[in-house]
Formats: C-alpha cells, structure tokens, sequence
C-alpha cells in the first residue's frame, strides 16, 4: 500500500483530496466510485451502502443516488469538469450467496454508479466490481491509481 497521507472513509462518507494524498476504504456489497481529474490532480472518493434513497429518513449520502452526485459536486467545487473527470468503481459483492434476487444489494449499487455517471457524462475507465469477495481500495491521489486487495469475510469491517 502507498506509504504517507491516507484518509480512511466509512459508509455513508465522501472525500476529496489532492496529490500527493491517499483515499482507502473496506468494501463488500457497498460500492466506491473513485474520481479523478488527471489535470488538477485532485481525486475523491464516496463509500454507499445502497442503491437509491426511498424519501424516508435523512438523505444521507449511504444511499448511491445521493453520494454520486454529492461527489460530483465536490470535485467541481474545488475546480474539476465532468468532461474531465475520469471514473472507477469497486465493490458490489454479493454477500448473501443463496439470497433472493430482491437481496441483490451488491449489483444495484453497481448499476446505480453506471447510470449516474452515464447521465454526467463521466467516463469509467476502469471497475472491479461483483463477485463473492471483498475488497480494500486505496486511491493514490499522485498517480490517479487505485491499488486494490481482495479480502475475505473475516477481513471486512463494512458488512454493508
């Protein structure tokens, strides 16, 4: 992993820094989308835990409806274009192997993050997302590169 500044976020939180700064998180079916514009050198990062907020309780960004777009402004709030934005999505594991369809937690974060990217116009240039694993991220803030581990179940903090 890289070695200096790193930021650790939790569910529900979203951060954005500049180079020569560090992002990480523990991800299972919750999704990352990571952000970066190569130009400015600034890169953020939101941690969801579900897919769409449903007009109950607060609208927190553990909801991906809510965090991409919270992202979003925040990369453009210190500068960065959506035209120059360049994205990367991780997670969306499926924790509940046998579940139902409807517990499907993991793949609607997934296609949650595609769609509002795709209605911004922000590239995805890279993703590592489904499966049965785990996943510890870290996103180096110098290279615009995320280094990525898989981890077991016993490894994750984020049950989410």
């Amino acid at each position: 992993m890289i070695q200096g500044v790193s930021t650790f976020i939790h569910v529900g939180q979203i951060h954005v820094d500049s180079a020569p700064s560090a992002i990480s998180t523990v991800l299972g079916s919750c999704v990352s989308v990571c952000l970066y514009d190569p130009h400015l050198r600034i890169g953020g990062m939101n941690h969801y835990l579900l897919p769409f907020w449903n007009a109950n309780g607060l609208q927190t960004p553990k909801f991906g409806n809510i965090a991409i777009p919270k992202l979003i402004e925040a990369m453009m709030s210190r500068g960065a274009k959506p035209k120059t934005m360049e994205a990367k999505i991780f997670g969306g594991a499926s924790m509940n192997i046998g579940g139902s369809e409807a517990m499907l937690i993991g793949q609607k974060n997934i296609l949650v993050a595609r769609e509002i990217l795709k209605e911004y116009r922000i590239g995805i240039i890279a993703e590592d997302v489904g499966g049965e694993n785990g996943r510890k991220i870290q996103f180096d803030l110098e290279r615009g590169k995320v280094l990525l581990k898989y981890a077991s179940r016993s490894e994750l903090t984020c049950k989410g």
